[in-house]
This record gives structure tokens, C-alpha cells and sequence, in this order.
């Protein structure tokens, strides 16, 4: 979808080789200045899953000559994605203005957690505490338990790197019909709270509460993850009356007038507890064969590496092994194109083959003879 567009990405941690990652997985070609020395960080292996399908070119932006070609780079992008903190660019040399003042119509893609100008622009952070900040960790776990969410998704990911996909497209599309270039400034903290709205539509209808456990979906006992007897888990959001009687009728339980009032928020402690004793009673694979192609909304919590073999992920291909690492397939996915895992590449792999597509931009046209 993205062929012919070409992003340059300053390497950075989390969410911005992620919105990297996902342009070059919908076919962009995405240049990731790496750093030359090393990884950006403990951990960061050589060649990272986030560097799918990316070329790399490895440059000391300290260096002059390094600082030029990055600068050169630029003019030939159509897009630009960094992740440092507010302000490093600028110290650079490679801010908006002057990338702007060579490249009039880049999509400058800026990744922050608390955006590029507010109160704690310059204060470190991770996904955790943007989300906690934001509002959208608030109804995170169960009542009672502190609110945790998985790692990464919510902030990093979700409130982050979708946003900054979102804004480059969306500026990609206003730069080929104004021939103007544009600044996304995509801050974790703004994206998360975006993202809420869909549950704040509910407290329109009274349906969200400002106290966790007593709103539609996260307080019920048709809305919760069970443990089960062999320290597995099932999850169960039978929300509908339809899905929630063929939930109550394959459970056993259809004819119990305790679980009739499936809305009144009174018996949802009491009826949790009877749910959570009867589920501890069988292991976790038992409830998935009992619910399995039903519509009761109830389906097993699975590892990666067991949603690989499980028969949805065979029909789909979700979860797939290159590179002797585990990774997921892009998506979404398109009729006119198959996409297949493209290999990442080892730090500098590509810097000889990119300069010299830029001596190429640079050397005039031979005159015709």
C-alpha cells in the first residue's frame, strides 16, 4: 500500500520503531539511522523484529560528515520518525524547521510520552505512568486489585505509536493535495486518553461509574477472566441477553433465578464468587472445549506461543517464526497484496547500497549526446 514512500527513522526505543515497523510492514521503504557503535540499549538485540523490512545505515550524528549524510537523507524522505526527548533534535541540527527548510513537504513524526510542549515535556516516563496520568489505566484489573494492564499496549502502542501511524498517513494524504509538509506531534498521554472515548460514551447512559467494579464492563460476573484448577484462565463478556443465556445454559446454570437479573448491580459480587468457585473446579482447557464455537463469549487465555498452534491462528497465520523468532503477521491485511515476514537487518547492512543512492540524487543527468 505504501510502495514509493520512503520514511527515515532516528533509531529510538519502543513506540517509534514500532510506527516504523508497521509503515515497513504496509510497504513503505523505511531507513533506520542506527546508531554506530551499538545498540540504543541493555537488551536491544542485534537485530530486532522491530526492524523487520527495514534497510539500516549506521551514523554518528556527532559526526559532521555522519550529521550530513543523515541531513541528505531527509531531503529525500517523505517521512521522518524520531523518539527522542523534546528539544534533542534541535540540538542536532535536524529539527522541524530546518528539515522543513530543505524538505518542504515532509511529514515530521515527533514520539513523545508527555508531547512536546507541556509541563512535564523534559520529564522521563514510561507506559505506565503516561496511562496512569491519562486516565485510561483507571479501570485496569479488578476491583480491588491494582490496576495493571499489559505491557506496552495500552501506551506505548496503542496510545502512541498508533497515533503517530495514524497522523503520518492522515499528513501524507494533506501533503500530496497542499504540496505542504507538516509536524505529527504524537504524545503517549494524548493517544491513551483518545482512547477512552469509546468507554466514555457509556457514562452517557449511566452505564460508567467513577468507582471501578460498579460500570458495565468491569464490574459484572459476565464480564471478568476466571482462574481455573490448573492455574490456567478463561475469560467471559457474555454482554448481550442472547449470549448471556447460552453462556448461563452451557455452564449449567439456566434454570438458577440467582442469574436471571443478568444487570443488577447488586448480585454481580455475590454471583462472581459462585462463577469463580465453579470455574476453579475444572482446568482451563475443559471450559474451552465446553465453550468452544459457541456464541457464549467465553474463550481460554493463551500464551503467544500456545495462540501459535491453536487452530484459529492456523486458519489466520497471526503468529508465525522467522528468523528463528516468534513474531506476529501484519494487519491489518489487504485483498490486493500477501504480505510474507521480511528479514531485519544486522546495524550498517545497508549503508554502502544508501549512499550511494544518494551520490545518485546527487550527480547530475548525463546531457544527451
Amino acid at each position: 500500500m505504501l510502495d514509493g514512500i520512503r520514511v527515515v527513522e532516528f533509531e529510538g526505543l519502543g513506540p517509534a520503531p514500532f510506527a516504523a515497523m508497521l509503515l515497513a510492514d504496509l510497504g513503505a521503504d523505511v531507513i533506520t539511522i542506527h546508531r554506530k557503535g551499538g545498540p540504543a540499549a541493555p537488551g536491544v538485540p542485534e537485530q530486532s523484529v522491530l526492524d523487520r523490512g527495514k534497510r539500516s545505515i549506521d551514523l554518528n550524528l556527532k559526526d559532521a560528515g555522519d550529521l550530513e549524510i543523515a541531513k541528505h537523507l531527509v531531503t529525500s524522505a517523505d517521512a521522518l520518525i524520531e523518539g527522542f526527548r523534546p528539544g534533542v533534535m534541535e540540538k542536532l541540527g535536524l529539527g522541524p524547521d530546518i528539515c522543513h527548510s530543505v524538505n518542504p513537504r515532509l511529514i515530521y513524526g515527533r514520539m513523545t510520552g508527555w508531547g512536546q510542549d507541556s509541563p512535564m515535556s523534559h520529564t522521563a516516563g514510561h507506559d505506565l505512568n503516561y496511562i496512569a496520568l491519562s486516565g485510561a489505566l483507571w479501570y485496569a484489573s479488578a476491583p480491588g486489585q491494582p490496576p495493571q494492564t499489559p505491557a506496552t499496549l495500552v501506551g506505548d502502542i496503542g496510545g502512541g505509536a498508533m497515533y503517530l501511524v495514524a497522523g503520518i498517513l492522515a499528513a501524507l494524504l494533506n501533503a500530496q493535495r497542499t504540496g505542504k509538509g507538516t509536524v505529527v506531534d504524537a504524545a503517549i498521554y494524548d493517544g491513551s486518553a483518545h482512547m477512552m472515548n469509546l468507554l466514555l460514551s457509556m457514562r452517557q447512559s449511566g452505564n460508567l461509574s467513577d468507582t471501578r467494579g460498579q460500570s458495565l464492563l468491569d464490574g459484572p460476573h459476565w464480564s471478568r477472566t476466571y482462574p481455573c484448577s490448573d492455574g490456567g484462565f478463561v475469560t467471559v463478556q457474555c454482554l448481550e441477553p442472547k449470549f448471556y443465556a447460552l453462556f448461563l445454559d452451557k455452564i449449567g446454570l439456566s434454570d438458577d433465578p440467582d442469574f436471571q437479573s443478568q444487570y443488577d448491580r447488586s448480585k454481580w459480587p455475590a454471583l462472581t464468587q459462585r462463577l469463580t468457585g465453579l470455574f476453579a473446579s475444572k482446568p482451563r482447557d475443559h471450559w474451552a472445549s465446553l465453550f468452544d464455537g459457541t456464541d457464549a463469549c467465553v474463550a481460554p487465555v493463551l500464551s503467544p506461543i500456545e495462540a501459535q498452534t491453536h487452530p484459529m491462528n492456523n486458519a489466520r497465520q497471526t503468529w508465525r517464526t522467522a528468523d528463528e523468532t516468534l513474531q506476529a503477521a501484519a494487519a491489518p491485511r489487504f485483498s490486493t497484496s500477501d504480505w510474507h515476514p521480511k528479514p531485519s537487518p544486522t546495524r550498517g547492512e545497508h549503508r554502502q547500497d544508501i549512499l550511494n543512492e544518494l551520490d545518485a540524487q546527487q550527480t547530475p543527468a548525463a546531457s544527451p549526446g
